[in-house]
């Protein structure tokens, strides 16, 4: 399991773990049917997993995932699907957890570069995800044999397709495994009644030059189902 750390993020963690298992609530939210599906076939009906596909983007999911959360009290909130990955950090097929949700694209191009809104003073760009689980999440997946990376999954409203734009993302978050297009959303969401988060991402792809017969969609959505078939095991 690689690991990677990052730091100025807004920590929503709250202590769950002395409550009833069985009374745990967890909302789950995807981007399309595929996902949502994948992820119903992990759980196996399993009891207190509530799974909503809220649409493209942040925008549309943030908007999906408080609607939801207006309508009952959860435990857990996670954005799970399929992403790209960055080489060297995340290969195709394997999981990422993310320990920190950014929003990549959030801020002000200026003369000498990019400016992130938090960088700005017009708030933060990222939500850090609940540490022990999303650990205990990896930790599982290592022991199941399953490729796992922690580390930071960036969200982006227009996914990339060449090296350069790549490259410019790397240069502002070094470190960063993984690119997807609701994780932010789903945390602002959460985040706003305090709940925690996490982002789980099958790869289905590299990050960089868009070529389609080299992704694996049909792969990425069975790791997602593995990854979801040890939620109730993690989470309780």
């Amino acid at each position: 399991m690689q690991k990677h750390t990052q730091s100025n993020s807004v920590d929503i963690t709250e202590s769950h773990n002395s409550q009833d298992p069985s009374s745990t609530r967890v909302l789950i939210v995807t981007a399309v049917d595929a996902e949502k599906e994948a992820v119903q076939r992990g759980l196996n009906h399993a009891h207190g997993f509530d799974v909503i596909a809220g649409g493209v983007g942040p925008a549309a999911t943030a908007a999906a995932t408080a609607r939801q959360l207006v309508q009952g009290t959860y435990d857990w909130v996670i954005s799970a699907g399929i992403a790209g990955g960055f080489a060297g950090q995340a290969e195709v097929s394997s999981i990422v957890i993310a320990d920190t949700i950014i929003a990549a694209d959030l801020g002000s191009e200026t003369e000498d570069g990019f400016s992130s809104v938090q960088e700005l003073g017009f708030g933060t760009d990222r939500v850090q995800a609940d540490p022990d689980s999303a650990r205990k999440l990896a930790k599982a997946l290592q022991h199941a044999g399953v490729p796992v990376t922690l580390g930071p999954v960036l969200t982006v409203s227009t996914t990339t397709g060449t090296a350069a734009t790549a490259a410019r993302l790397l240069h502002r978050v070094p470190d960063a495994a993984a690119e997807a297009m609701e994780g932010f959303g789903v945390a602002t969401a959460a985040a706003a009644v305090g709940v925690p988060v996490l982002e789980i991402r099958s790869i289905s792809n590299q990050v960089g030059p868009r070529d389609r017969s080299a992704w694996k969609i049909k792969e990425a959505l069975q790791a997602l189902e593995t990854a979801s078939s040890l939620l109730p095991e993690v989470l309780r």
